[in-house]
């Protein structure tokens, strides 16, 4: 895990980037500073392994920022986030890692971590060193021990049986209804003798990385047991979701909402996933709509609109959601946003479905966003 401090002037791009930095499990966030000066002067003592630099910034820019703070720290790895492709040589002459166009994503966080990976080794804490697996199930699935290794899956059907039984864990699943499963269009004797054999490469890969799970033979089937390990799709299945309102607990529901990152398994092709990956939609759907609400009654905007923007991240064309972040920019009246985004949302709808925006939402726009009673 890497220590990151990141520096960016403008608070709403720093919520953001600590949004989505935090939903990151490569990254532990140790600072954070608007005022270049104050970074220039406290960094150095929390020793960092990463440091996000916002280039145009007052008083100290990003690039002689990053100068300074290598004459300090020599070992540091430098990241520039910036809004003009310009910026890009400039970067890479002060030993940059790499260079972000704004507006950041996790997909731009993610690519800066594999290149970490490649080049530096963090150091390791007395916390790290107590680290479980990572096992992420919601948008791409990742599997890595305890010491970050990524697992290499012996076949795909081992990786297919894992994921089926992460999504039944505690859950007895019969020998009979796997093996169909996996291999339908394949007799039952070839079937059951190619799910003894996977079992076996899967119960060998939980020992070998050091998963903190077992699977455990039951009768005539199976049982993944992971009560030792944290997992987001098992986390889901164990929250009521039927709760009443007076009962919630939101810190809880911030909690669940942060595990999600996407679709179930992301681009895996498991057709037994499809309606498995509609149930935990609606149900990440209902955790920001709840939590939206509570927000709403505080005129929490700012947490509103990172949650809003988390959400358009994975699904960017929803309109419920997209409506819901223009009426935040208007209550908080921040016009120009929200002048750009319905801008940006008419733009995808007519490019990514061939529509204009629903006509309610053109309504909308037409009295609030340009003006017109």
């Amino acid at each position: 895990m890497f220590n990151v401090v990141i520096v960016e002037d403008e608070v709403p791009a720093l919520e953001l980037m600590k949004y989505i930095i935090s939903r990151n499990s490569h990254y532990n966030i140790q600072g954070e500073f608007t005022n270049p000066i104050e970074a220039l002067r406290e960094v150095p003592n929390l020793r960092p392994d990463v440091v996000f630099l916002d280039v145009e910034m007052p008083n100290l820019n990003g690039l002689e920022l990053a100068h300074r703070l290598l004459l300090k720290l020599d070992d540091l790895q430098v990241v520039f986030t910036t809004a003009y492709k310009t910026y890009a040589l400039d970067a890479f002459e002060v030993n940059a890692v790499d260079y972000i166009l704004k507006p950041v994503t996790p997909a731009s966080i993610e690519r800066v971590a594999q290149r970490l990976l490649k080049n530096h080794h963090p150091k390791t804490s007395a916390v790290e060193m107590g680290r479980t697996a990572h096992i992420q199930c919601f948008g791409d699935f990742e599997v890595r021990s305890a010491r970050g290794e990524w697992v290499r899956w012996p076949t795909r059907k081992t990786e297919e049986l894992f994921a089926y039984l992460l999504c039944h864990a505690g859950k007895e699943m019969s020998k009979w209804r796997l093996a169909d499963l996996l291999w339908p269009d394949m007799d039952e004797e070839r079937a059951s003798h190619n799910l003894y054999n996977t079992v076996y490469r899967l119960k060998k890969i939980l020992k070998e990385h050091n998963l903190g799970m077992e699977l455990l033979k039951r009768n005539e089937g199976y049982t993944l047991d992971s009560r030792s390990q944290r997992v987001d799709v098992v986390v889901f299945q164990q929250y009521d979701f039927t709760l009443p309102e007076d009962q919630i607990d939101i810190e809880q529901l911030e909690q669940l909402c942060a595990l999600y990152k996407g679709p179930l398994f992301g681009r895996k092709d498991y057709l037994w996933k499809v309606s498995l990956e509609e149930v935990y939609a609606k149900q990440y759907r209902m955790l920001v709509r709840t939590l939206n609400r509570e927000d709403g009654k505080r005129q929490a905007w700012s947490r509103m609109e990172q949650r809003l923007h988390a959400f358009l991240l994975i699904y960017p064309l929803d309109e419920e959601m997209n409506q819901a972040i223009l009426e935040v920019y208007e209550r908080s009246g921040n016009r120009d946003l929200m002048m750009k985004h319905y801008t940006q949302f008419e733009l995808g709808c007519r490019k990514e479905l061939g529509i204009d925006p629903p006509q309610a939402m053109r309504d909308w726009a037409l009295v609030h966003v340009h003006g017109n009673t």
